[in-house]
């Protein structure tokens, strides 16, 4: 699908002005990134954190030991974060490719498009997932699509109906051009913006984006 580049860079503007940079992703390592990619799935980053803070007390935030470790042990080091069983198959699903596939040394020397494919082929990695790897672990100019991005860009009018999420990933890219640094800024903006602004009942007095925004005013 066709975006509008000057609004979208003029919703990028006005929500970097009033917001100020993010200082996205938040991880000591790409391994601690991408761990916390997987368990951010359907939880706060808060909740992440917890878990992330268990793994490290119990020198468990290495891909070997996240595999060895008996499931329940995990189970229990990741709670925090919620759906933590299922949580466990997945994190471990990962772990397990990602050291058969060479680690971080390996997986940076592949291109984008191969790494992608690497990344949707583990159980439990869906596009979302993958692309913030892509992006916060890799630096790789890939935009990460959410539900935030749908719900703002709906109401700004910058898209129409309920395209896929490669349809509107690769709309957004096309706009802007490949700058990982804005990339990696405005997703980290839109997430600030939706939770606290533009929610399911947005709060649109006082919105940055209220000037550029086609929906406010006509009620939820």
């Amino acid at each position: 699908m066709r975006l509008h580049a000057g609004r979208l860079r003029a919703a990028y503007r006005r929500m970097l002005a009033a917001y100020g940079p993010q200082h996205w992703w938040p991880g000591d390592t790409p391994f601690e990134i991408m761990v916390g990619a997987v368990l951010t799935q359907n939880t706060a980053w808060t909740n992440v954190e917890r878990a992330i803070a268990n793994l490290k007390a119990a020198d468990a935030l290495s891909p070997e030991t996240i595999v060895s470790l008996p499931p329940d042990h995990l189970a229990q080091l990741i709670r925090p974060s919620g759906y933590f069983n299922i949580k466990v198959r997945r994190l471990r699903n990962f772990c397990r490719w990602y050291v058969a596939q060479g680690k971080i040394r390996a997986l940076r020397r592949l291109d984008t498009a191969t790494l992608r494919h690497g990344l949707l082929s583990i159980n439990g990695v869906g596009p979302e997932t993958a692309d913030d790897m892509l992006l916060y672990a890799f630096s790789r100019p890939v935009f990460v699509v959410d539900a935030y991005t749908r719900r703002i860009f709906s109401r700004l009018g910058l898209m129409d109906g309920e395209p896929s999420y490669d349809g509107l990933r690769l709309g957004i890219e096309t706009a802007l051009g490949p700058d990982t640094d804005v990339f990696n800024e405005y997703h980290a903006l839109i997430v600030r913006h939706g939770k606290d602004v533009c929610r399911t009942r947005p709060q649109c007095e006082g919105c940055c984006l209220r000037g550029v925004c086609r929906w406010h005013g006509e009620g939820v």
